[in-house]
């Protein structure tokens, strides 16, 4: 603003000073605030009152700070003569004579439009539209200037113009509305039109008032942006704090946009009911050009509101970065994880891992888990219905299952499966989520690839959000590592929220009560007879374990089984056993992945035959009517099992499997057809190959387990080790929480000591553990285990008990002289040197038991005493030992020893002496 001072006369009373500037703001129809040229930042500012003239009264809003304020009404005409005055003059130059100041920042005096005298005459204009009246004073009869405004005032009287017109009209006063009731009806009634408004007040670059031609007086945001702010000092509330950037960013709104004419779009509500606005000048739209400029920064909460395009916002975003413009001066690109290999491929979905992860066969046939970017599975706490006020969600008890217990997690699932399992997406990788190490809260997670997954053109991600089935992730405002669509998931969002989808439902969340039967015998048995009946039955593969072993849904019942296909023995991964961790059986990894690439995750039908000892289903499954079975036959990934004789799909598959045979694939590739060979002629001769053993533990059903002598050094050496270790670094009682067939060591409760064991069962706080080196099991509590350190594991050392059973010895059945022939047996054994032979094999190895110098078989003194019957064996080399063994048996049956004692119990008497044939 520039300011003239010319040479007093010796007539003049006062110094008469002059001066330019451009019109900030109009505050009524007789005052303006009047800045000058911006230079190095803001300008000065003076607010000038029209001398001689007084417009009507503006009304105000009640000030909160102020006891007993109340809102004020305007005057008649208030409001017609701001208009007028604003309209001829904002944004313009003028020039102003000044008459009197009382201080630097107020004065009084004449404005004229332009840049000299010779302009338009405001003050004049205001009186001669009728906008105004001359104030009454006494003033010199040669004041021409004071002389001129009472003669325009009559002049306007007469004309019956401005507020002299008669009778008055009913919009001379405004109803002006200071608050909305309700702001989301407020922006919907208005359904995304332009409205014509003037921007009363500019709080900051991204704030503002508008006045409503309704004269609602609304105060919104510029939605997806924010500016730097001014905010009131916590301390001293007159002091205000600008943010580097925020009285530059002001001003650049205020010298384009305050009580200009422009068209603003309602476009929301924020969280604290503040409206959100486009708004659009002639000139341009000044949320873009604010970004443009480098004054602006873009925000997740408010963008997906923006109606003219998010990704222009994000486009200008980067722009001011690159050219590091005033608030991005700093700015430094976050270094991100680097992309190898495609950015952008197709593949065909075979597996759904998570409600935000699913996997994805390439062409090249290798398998990617592909996360979906920028979203999340839902929680408990995302759900907005609570059972009762400001009530937690609750996590059910038990059993943790996410995928049934978590609200829509189901949802998001099933929503998954059905629309991508078995068809064809695109994947473009928008970032590399790098690997984390655990935490105290979390756990470690592996590096993630996130991508923009789509499908016949629809966006994935966005589909789930927009259902209401996940959750958008709010990213850091400098983290770029984010969806590439991450706006239309931001909009997805906000539709959701509005229409109450998913987790946004005001209603209670559905509940999935599914029952798992796996692995739980009794509740096997009670499934069978039904499943028997109903023949053929739906069913979803929730998990594919090897290439014969699936866990299966089964909607109708809402149940879950662990099924076994019928008819075929397939190749077997690697698994825990009693002598350590088994390897995996050749082509187990291939036979998986066909069975997961055909059934993972697909509607399945499936016909229940029977169940195993372990509670699995055993039955027959079809995918879009294939027989798995036969598939697997087909690939040369399976053999036929003697048990599909008895099944009508037996032809089938020995068709599939002879042409597997035939192709040489696989399992077959090295297949060669039979000869005829000439029939041998069976050994009549046992073979012996004794071992020195100790006899460590005898079960009640007359099982012994040994240790190999030659092996006791070993287990000594390491046995000493463990403890040592263990004794210099005592596990945490309680600290460990072992799973059922997990290895562990556990502390033996009659000597205190630490020995290798294996978990066998699991009851609240007592375990089941079996000693493996030893063979004896015994309950304990579970703080007496601890996890096995890795270099005394089974790697390090096999299990050194070994168990046996004792060869062409029957037990009694009867519990009492079962119980006596244990007693004998134990009485036998002792803690002395034996040698063991093994004779056969069915189930455990069947041995002979013999002292070191041979004048005691255990199992044929058993028998002489009378304690056990002869096992008959159809082997030619066993006729032998067991004509012995039999000699003995009736030398017992004479002398009526124990089980004989009451005569022959090998007849009819077998039911009530605790014996059967066998």
């Amino acid at each position: 603003m520039s300011t003239q001072q010319p040479t007093p006369t010796p007539t003049s009373t006062a110094t008469v000073k002059q001066g330019r500037g451009i019109v900030k703001m109009v505050l009524s129809g007789d005052a303006i605030i009047v800045r000058g040229q911006p230079k190095g930042g803001p300008p000065p500012e003076k607010q000038i009152n029209l001398s001689n003239i007084v417009a009507p009264r503006m009304g105000r809003r009640a000030n909160m700070n102020v006891p007993d304020s109340v809102d004020t009404n305007d005057e008649p005409f208030a409001w017609h003569s701001r208009e007028n005055l604003r309209k001829k003059c904002i944004g313009k130059e003028i020039y102003f004579s000044i008459d009197y100041a009382p201080n630097n920042d107020r004065c009084y005096g004449t404005v004229y439009l332009g840049t000299d005298a010779n302009g338009e005459n405001l003050n004049l204009m205001q009186i001669k539209d009728g906008m105004a009246e001359v104030r009454k004073v006494n003033v010199r009869a040669d004041n021409t200037e004071h002389a001129s405004l009472l003669e325009a005032e009559d002049q306007a009287k007469a004309s019956g113009i401005g507020k002299w017109v008669e009778p008055r009209p009913d919009d001379a006063v405004r109803n002006i509305s200071w608050t909305i009731d309700n702001g989301r009806n407020f922006v919907d009634s208005y359904r995304g039109e332009p409205i014509p408004v003037v921007i009363e007040h500019v709080r900051d670059g991204c704030t503002m008032r508008a006045s409503l031609p309704t004269h609602h007086q609304i105060t919104f945001i510029l939605s997806g942006i924010k500016t730097p702010m001014i905010k009131r000092d916590p301390d001293d509330p007159k002091k205000e704090i600008a943010d580097p950037y925020a009285a530059e960013a002001k001003f650049f709104v205020e010298s384009r946009l305050l009580q200009r004419d422009v068209k603003i779009i309602l476009e929301g509500v924020s969280n604290q009911n503040i409206l959100l606005a486009t708004v659009l000048h002639p000139n341009g739209n000044i949320t873009e050009i604010l970004l443009r400029e480098g004054f602006a920064r873009c925000v997740d909460w408010s963008i997906a509101s923006y109606s003219q395009g998010a990704e222009k916002l994000r486009a200008m975003e980067k722009q001011a970065k690159e050219r590091k413009s005033r608030i991005w001066k700093d700015y430094v690109a976050k270094v991100q994880e680097t992309i190898t290999g495609e950015r952008e491929f197709t593949g065909k979905v075979i597996q759904v891992v998570n409600a935000d992860a699913i996997a994805v066969k390439t062409a090249n046939g290798d398998v990617r888990t592909i996360h979906l970017a920028s979203v999340r599975p839902p929680r408990f706490d995302d759900v907005v219905h609570t059972k009762g006020k400001d009530a937690p969600p609750e996590a059910p008890k038990g059993k943790s299952r996410p995928l049934y217990d978590v609200p829509y997690m189901f949802e998001a699932r099933e929503f998954m499966r059905k629309k991508l399992i078995g068809k064809k997406v695109t994947v473009t990788i928008d970032y590399i989520k790098p690997s984390s190490a655990a935490t105290d809260t979390l756990g470690a997670f592996p590096e993630r690839t996130c991508a923009t997954v789509r499908s016949g053109g629809i966006n994935i991600a966005e589909a789930l959000v927009s259902k209401g089935l996940v959750k958008v992730v709010r990213h850091r405002q400098d983290d770029d590592a984010r969806s590439s669509r991450y706006d239309d998931l931001l909009a997805a969002e906000q539709r959701a929220v509005k229409t109450c989808k998913g987790v946004n439902s005001k209603k209670e969340p559905p509940i999935h009560r599914v029952a798992d039967v796996s692995g739980d015998v009794a509740k096997a048995k009670q499934f069978l007879p039904f499943l028997q009946r109903a023949g053929k039955s739906e069913a979803v593969v929730e998990y594919v374990f090897g290439g014969s072993r699936l866990k299966l849904f089964l909607p109708k019942e809402t149940c879950l089984i662990t099924f076994l296909l019928a008819g075929i023995d397939c190749p077997r991964g690697a698994r825990n056993g009693a002598q350590g961790v088994m390897e995996a059986d050749a082509y187990s990894d291939e036979a998986l992945a066909l069975t997961k690439e055909n059934c993972m995750h697909r509607e399945v039908s499936v016909e229940v035959e029977t169940i195993d000892r372990a509670g699995n289903f055993i039955g027959w499954l079809f995918v879009e009517g294939v027989n798995m079975s036969q598939l697997l036959l087909e690939n040369g990934l399976s053999k036929i099992h003697f048990t599909a004789e008895r099944s009508n799909f037996y032809r089938s598959l020995q068709a599939a499997e002879e042409k597997a045979k035939t192709q040489k694939i696989n399992i077959w590739s090295g297949y060669v057809e039979p000869v005829a060979q000439v029939k041998t002629e069976e050994p009549t001769e046992r073979k012996t190959n004794y071992r020195s053993v100790y006899v460590t533990e005898v079960t009640p059903q007359l099982h012994l387990f040994c240790q190999f002598s030659d092996a006791g050094s070993k287990l000594d050496t390491l046995m000493e080790k463990m403890r040592g270790c263990l004794i210099a670094d005592p596990p945490l009682p309680g600290s460990h929480q072992p799973r059922r067939g997990e290895f562990c060591v556990a502390r033996f409760t009659e000597d205190d000591m630490w020995y290798r064991a294996r978990v066998e069962k699991v009851e609240k706080d007592k375990l089941h553990v079996h000693y493996i080196d030893f063979g004896n099991k015994e309950i304990i509590p579970s703080n007496r285990v601890a996890s096995l350190p890795g270099e005394y594991n089974t790697g390090a050392l096999l299990p050194q008990a070994h168990e046996y059973s004792l060869a062409l010895v029957n037990p009694p059945e009867d519990p009492d002289s079962l119980a006596d022939a244990f007693r004998a047996l134990c009485g036998m054994v002792g803690n002395v040197q034996f040698k063991v032979n093994v004779e056969y094999k069915d189930g455990v190895d069947f041995v002979t038991l013999l002292n070191q110098d041979e004048t005691l078989n255990v199992g044929k003194a058993l028998i002489g005493d009378g304690f056990c019957t002869v096992a008959k064996r159809g082997e030619k080399r066993l006729q032998k030992m067991m004509s012995e063994f039999y000699a003995e048996q009736n030398n017992a049956k004479k002398q009526h020893l124990n089980l004989w004692r009451y005569g022959d119990i090998s007849e009819d008497d077998a039911s009530e002496f605790g014996y059967s044939k066998k």
